[in-house]
């Protein structure tokens, strides 16, 4: 690779719209910066079209760059992460107007359905209650907060295994409590 004295040469010589110092310094620093926009965009095909838009830039805006005991390369890697960071902002679909916004229904409950989840989640708590205490601790942390059974069972002391029948022994309780 080149060292930072040839980069910035070849940058000064770009600024003088120089094609062969343009070639040069892709050459010398596009491997580099191709890792950046995949890094950024897990994708080869826009991390190459990120690329393209990279040096494009870089023949247009060589001027903006001036030696100022920042390194060039800085410079470069900055450019192509910032250019691949908003080809990511771009992936997102557009938002559409207000006037769309208007038509739609709002996702809450109606005053009726959280009266009828409320009244569900009553009942989910009194089944729950007629639960041990450590059953219903675990299926709580295993379905209301995402532990893993291996976390559980460390937590409860036992077996994996145990965890796991204590689990499903848990659920067919709630089910037959439930459907009582």
């Amino acid at each position: 690779m080149a060292t930072r004295d040839e980069i910035e040469e070849l940058i000064a010589r770009v600024k003088l719209r120089d094609r062969q110092a343009f070639s040069t310094l892709y050459a010398e620093t596009s491997a580099k910066l191709y890792g950046v926009c995949l890094r950024v965009l897990k994708n080869r095909a826009e991390a190459d079209e990120a690329l393209q838009d990279v040096y494009v830039r870089i023949w247009k805006k060589a001027d903006a760059y001036s030696a100022n005991g920042y390194s060039p390369m800085t410079w470069l890697i900055t450019m192509a992460r910032n250019i691949a960071i908003d080809k990511l902002r771009a992936r997102k679909a557009p938002s559409s107007g207000i006037e769309e916004a208007a038509d739609l229904a709002s996702p809450g409950l109606t005053p009726e359905g959280e009266v009828i989840a409320a009244s569900e989640r009553q009942r989910i708590m009194d089944c729950l209650e007629e639960l041990e205490a450590d059953r219903a601790g675990a299926v709580r942390g295993a379905y209301l907060d995402g532990d893993s059974y291996k976390d559980l069972a460390e937590r409860y002391g036992v077996p994996l295994n145990t965890m796991r029948t204590w689990l499903r022994r848990s659920l067919l309780s709630l089910r037959d409590c439930l459907t009582r």
